[in-house]
Parts: structure tokens; sequence; C-alpha cells
């Protein structure tokens, strides 16, 4: 089939902007805690207002979109975004910011439902692998972007000598001591920015394949009957929270434990964990093409381990290093765990992908309950909770019993001698 390359640029945009807008929360912490003088319990309700969303959304928007198509569901998926970052923008408080992290999530949630089928449609089925490691690049190089853009927001406004007519305009409209709420208005501009280009751009026509259809009310309930289908929602959930754990205390713990500030060595801190893992998703993609994919995550896994610990309790200049590392090193993670999922099921993928998708709401619950424990035990005490999302993580490759194994070269070597074994499981290719 002919691809559509505009639309395979735009399905590519709206990875990044996605990334641009939910990943920002760990460099702005610090700042909020100061401006509305929060406790870390409190603090931890941001991510989870954000990422609580995708728990609600993720699989009525499969069904919607199944009704409306990927037109309508885009526009209100970025509606909603523009709406929750202008509320903030307009009236920043903790009240308002905590609805307006739940909104921005919801139209976050409603888009990555709706633009994977989008990308296999206008690439074509054969490139989708391909397409779908650059818009996992461009996500990456979002998120690492992000923080820069704060930075140099909050640098340049509270510097307050400049000729540059944007930071002008920002230092005019943003309450005296809330700089980096600028960064809000950006994301309400890229909002509008997106609603006009997909108002305007024409769309494919998508027919969902069946496993990528949100089944009916028994399909569900067959499924929650699963033991798989449980133990791997749970490693979704541990892999979010590890992750979103992670990211979201960085600069706190860095400034708390060794006076690191936030809106530079913070932010640079930040940046380098997600661009890290965008980093390592390359190195695995080689990786689980020679080793059994559970033996990868085993090996990450272990050296996740290893990283954090020498963050947590290492020197200034460890901790600086150790904390991106993590984010290497979680960098194979998720894939591997959900293709082990779904290769691990015969049938209903699409449902079984919605109730894994739903697992991303571990990236609201694990930063709430290192606030909390934060706030009894001090932050370090608070982050060696993350020990444990990690540990579970660690232990799947040990248990998963996928009915088809990743294509490594030596396994493809002995297959050309041997027949092939029927099954209806998706494989890793």
């Amino acid at each position: 089939m002919n691809r559509n390359y505009g639309m395979i640029s735009l399905v590519i945009l709206v990875f990044f902007v996605i990334s641009f807008l939910t990943n920002i929360i760990g460099p702005l912490i610090p700042d909020i805690i100061q401006s509305f003088q929060l406790s870390r319990a409190m603090t931890g309700l941001l991510p989870f207002a954000f990422f609580i969303a995708y728990g609600v959304t993720s699989i009525p928007a499969g069904m919607v979109l199944e009704k409306y198509r990927e037109k309508k569901v885009m526009l209100f998926a970025f509606v909603m975004a523009f709406s929750g970052a202008l509320l903030f923008s307009i009236f920043p408080s903790y009240t308002v910011v905590l609805f307006s992290l739940f909104m921005i999530g919801v139209g976050m949630a409603i888009l990555q439902v709706a633009i994977n089928p989008l990308l296999r449609v206008s690439g074509g089925e054969e490139h989708f692998a391909f397409y779908s490691i650059l818009a996992q690049l461009a996500f990456g190089l979002a998120s690492f972007l992000s923080p820069q853009v704060y930075s140099y927001l909050v640098s340049e406004i509270d510097g307050g000598k400049t000729e540059n007519a944007m930071i002008t305009l920002f230092s005019s409209i943003v309450p005296e001591g809330l700089s980096w709420v600028s960064l809000y208005w950006v994301f309400s501009v890229v909002c509008v920015a997106m609603i006009v280009v997909i108002a305007f751009v024409k769309f494919p026509k998508v027919e969902l394949k069946e496993d990528e259809k949100s089944g009916g009310v028994d399909t569900y309930k067959t499924l929650f009957s699963n033991k798989t289908v449980w133990l791997f929602f749970v490693a979704i959930f541990c892999y979010v929270g590890l992750e979103q754990g992670i990211a979201n205390w960085i600069s706190e713990f860095l400034q708390t434990y060794h006076g690191v500030d936030p809106r530079v060595g913070g932010a640079n801190a930040v940046s380098s964990f997600w661009g890290l893992l965008t980093v390592g998703c390359l190195l695995g993609l080689f990786l689980v093409k020679i080793i059994d994919s559970r033996r990868v995550l085993i090996l990450f896994s272990t050296l996740c381990f290893i990283s954090l610990g020498l963050a947590f309790f290492g020197s200034k200049s460890i901790a600086l290093f150790a904390f991106p590392a993590c984010g290497f090193f979680a960098s194979v993670m998720w894939s591997i765990i959900f293709s082990l999922a779904l290769n691990s099921m015969k049938e209903h993928h699409g449902s079984f992908s919605g109730i894994l998708c739903s697992g991303i709401i571990g990236g609201a619950i694990m930063p709430l309950i290192v606030g909390i424990l934060a706030d009894a035990f001090g932050l370090k005490g608070g982050m060696l909770f993350l020990f444990f999302p990690l540990g579970y993580i660690l232990s799947i490759g040990f248990w998963a019993r996928p009915l088809v194994q990743n294509a490594t070269i030596s396994r493809k070597s002995k297959d050309e001698h041997t027949a092939p074994i029927e099954n209806d499981a998706i494989s890793i290719n």
C-alpha cells in the first residue's frame, strides 16, 4: 500500500507533544512545593491527578474511538488538554493544578489510544515496527527537551533583563514568583496549534484489526478471571510507577540532599534521565535480536537496582550520574513487559492491551506513596519504596512463560531446520 507520509509525520508529532506535556512534572516539583508550600504527600497528588486519568479513560476511549473515529477523538483530546493548560495558566493555584493535570491526562490518554492504529494504516503494517520506533524516539526527544525549555523560561523571566518579545510577554502575564507557570502558557499554545493542524488534515479510513478492537463485557469478564492478565497488569503498574517515581522526585532529591539547583542541575538530571531512556531503547532493540527478552529484562533490572542504590547512597557526583543511568536501564522494560504479556495470551489482544494501558495508573500511585512515606521517613526513605516495584519487574524474567518467544538470530537459525509450530499469539519481531 502507499504510505501517507504526511499522516505519519502528524502521528510522530503527536507522540512528541504527548511526551512534552506529560514528563515535565518532575522538574517542576521543587518550584511547586516552594510556590504553594506543599508537603511531599500533597506534592505526590500532582502525578496522581495526571496518571489516574489513564486508569479511568483508556478502556472507554477505545470504545469511543470505534464510534467517532480518529479525527474527532483527537480534536476532543487536544481541546481537553488546552482547557486544562489554559485554566491553570489563568488561575495558578494548587487546587486548580490538580484539576488541570487531570484534564491534560484525559487528553493524553485518549491520544495514546487513537494514534497507534492510525500509524499502522498510514505507514503500512509491514513498516509499523519501524515507524513505532521513530515515534518512541520523538517521545524521548520531547521528554529530554521539555526540562530544558522550563530551565530557559524561568532563568530568562527571573533574570529580568531581556529584549526577547516572548519572554517579555510571559513576564507580564505570569504572577510574580511563579515564572514556571509560563510553561503552561506554552502548553496552551502548542495545543491550539495541534487543534488547527488536525482540523485541516484529511485522515485516512482506519479499519481496526481484531486485536485493536475493544471487546464487550463478556470479554473483559473472561480476561479479569485470568491470573496472567492480573500478573501483567501489575507489571505495567510497577513499571510506570517506577519510571515516574524516579523521574518526578529526582530534582527534589538532588536539591534536598546535595544542594543542586532544581532549575538548572535538577532539570538537567531529569532531562538526561529521559534522554538516556531513549538511547537505551535503541540498544534494547539490538539485544532482543540476540538474547531472550526475559534475560534482557533480568540484566537491565539488576543494573537498575545497582544504579538506584548508588543514586540514593552515593555522593553528589555519583547521584548526578546514577539517576540518569536508571533511565537507561529502565528503557527496555515497557516494551519487553508489554510484548511478553501479549505473547502470553492466545486471543483478545485488543481488550488485553486496554487493560494493560490502564496499568499506567501506577504512575499515579507510586509517586504518591513516595510522597506520603517521605513526610514520615524523609525523601530518601520514601524513595526506597521504589525497590519493591523494581523487584517485581525483575521477577518477571523468571516467571513469564510466553506462548511465543521473541525471535533471536540463533532461534531463527534453528527454526529454519524445524517445522513451524502453530500459535495464535503475537510474536515479537
